[in-house]
């Protein structure tokens, strides 16, 4: 592990108890550091350890929790106060890197420059003077997405789902929209998530030279909870950094802020706090508004926070699931039975939502056109019962169209990723909004009724599906 520089630091402190990764440590004399003040434990066997502090004791004793691993430490060791929160390192000096909650480097490159400016992880949201009223749109190029739920250029999207249907290639697949169409600068936030997601992450990023212009800040879930419960504020930092002294638009994406919420949990566990709902901490609110609040477009130039979220046993009431809702522009959900039929992204076009549909922000026509999807779908799904029990036979004329046009429609709206070319050889596409529009048009007004779903299926444009069509048709006659 590196040894965290302990240069102008004088020892004011000794810790007098370790329970896993809360410790106790004791002051004499010059009063106590402040709530989330850093302090670094110097142990002559493992180096120095990194913990913050949490709560006061008594008038000479602290409470702290590690943010980094504590075996090897014991009751004694000397302790140095930082005087003031855990600074990381920011600006241009970052891009490329993959960093740790406390800013060290762990991509086997070589250590950061001593002169990398820094700046402490907790810090106050903008002035609400300073905020941009803005609504420009992030474009993703995801059909669905950019249909039902736009996204606005700083402002909040979360990726609802359970466990494998689809959040953290969805949020890969942003990343690669992000620089393709925009010359910003992505931070990503690995939030208590495996091992081997950031390995594979860090060697994808590399191979498609993206790399250089994005920002790596994992705390995985084989660090302690404290680790967890920072690297966001961390990764956000950075992307302040870039958006107010840089003056560049940052895309910000977290997978998975559930995890963060759970490291909160054990967190307050940790501390002795009394359980909220469902076990939760009681300060979950609290935690999930720090963190949010930051993201914001300021003087200028805009945080895209766009945040996968773990959705535990599939329950959308769950507390964690509710607080983050709250506090995001754009809802997109994901679905198990989407997934299971193939729908991929697995994007549930009726649960999904967006504050910026209004006719106000994207225009009359990208209104109408997504409401009227919307409608087909819902109709759709009341049918299905129907369907199952007594066969299409027995809907009405106007229903089996309804019903055909929306199975269409559907499958219009799926579409091959980039990130996924590997596992599928389907090359993947970005379509643009206004191709987007028109096929779904399309389809509504009856143009493809005479068309095979099929054609409809992993493609881009409509004309793409028109050439399946047309090629389908040809080999039909042929045979």
């Amino acid at each position: 592990m590196p040894t965290l520089a302990l240069s102008g630091l004088a020892l004011s402190g000794k810790v007098v108890a370790i329970r896993g990764a809360v410790v106790d440590i004791a002051f004499a004399g010059d009063g106590l550091p402040a709530i989330n003040d850093a302090l670094i434990i110097e142990n002559p066997d493992r180096g120095a350890v990194l913990v913050e502090v949490q709560a006061h004791l008594d008038g000479q004793t602290v409470r702290s929790i590690a943010l980094q691993a504590t075996a090897g430490l014991r009751r004694g060791d000397d302790v140095t106060r930082c005087g003031h929160p855990l600074e990381v390192p920011v600006g241009t000096a970052v891009l490329g890197r993959l960093l740790n909650v406390a800013g060290e480097v762990g991509d086997g490159l070589e250590p950061l420059a001593e002169k990398t400016p820094k700046l402490p992880i907790h810090r106050s949201p903008p002035d609400f003077s300073a905020e941009d009223g803005r609504t420009d749109l992030f474009r993703t190029g995801i059909k669905i997405i950019d249909l039902l739920t736009p996204l606005a250029r700083g402002g909040k999207a979360a990726m609802f789902g359970g466990a494998g249907v689809g959040k953290t290639v969805l949020v890969m697949e942003l990343i690669h929209a992000m620089v393709a169409g925009y010359e910003g600068i992505s931070v990503f936030a690995g939030v208590g998530e495996r091992s081997r997601e950031g390995h594979e992450m860090l060697s994808d990023m590399r191979e498609s030279a993206v790399l250089e212009r994005t920002v790596l800040v994992y705390g995985q879930m084989n660090e302690p909870p404290g680790a967890r419960w920072r690297v966001p504020m961390t990764a956000l930092t950075i992307a302040e950094s870039f958006r107010d002294d840089e003056h560049r638009d940052v895309l910000l994406l977290m997978d998975n802020v559930f995890r963060f919420v759970q490291a909160g949990s054990e967190v307050s566990g940790l501390l002795g706090r009394m359980p909220s709902r469902v076990g939760y901490q009681p300060t979950l609110a609290s935690e999930v508004a720090a963190l949010q609040e930051r993201i914001a477009s300021a003087n200028g130039h805009s945080i895209t926070a766009i945040e996968a979220v773990y959705v535990p046993a599939d329950d959308f009431t769950d507390p964690a699931v509710t607080t983050i809702a709250g506090h995001v522009d754009s809802m997109v959900v994901l679905s198990r039975a989407m997934a299971a039929d193939g729908m991929y992204p697995a994007i549930d076009p009726i649960a999904s939502s967006s504050i910026l549909l209004d006719p106000l922000v994207v225009g009359e026509e990208h209104e109408r056109v997504a409401n009227e999807v919307r409608r087909t779908i819902e109709h759709y799904r009341e049918l299905q019962d129907v369907i199952s029990l007594l066969g299409m036979e027995e809907l009405g004329q106007e229903d089996r169209l309804l019903v055909e046009r929306a199975r269409q429609l559907q499958r219009f709206l799926t579409q091959p990723f980039t990130v996924t070319e590997a596992f599928t050889g389907i090359s993947g596409c970005s379509v643009p909004l206004e191709d987007t529009l028109e096929g779904c048009r399309a389809i509504l007004s009856g143009e493809t009724d005479d068309w095979d779903e099929s054609s409809l299926y992993m493609i881009g444009t409509l004309e793409e599906a028109r050439a399946k069509e047309e090629t389908a048709r040809k080999k039909g006659a042929a045979e």
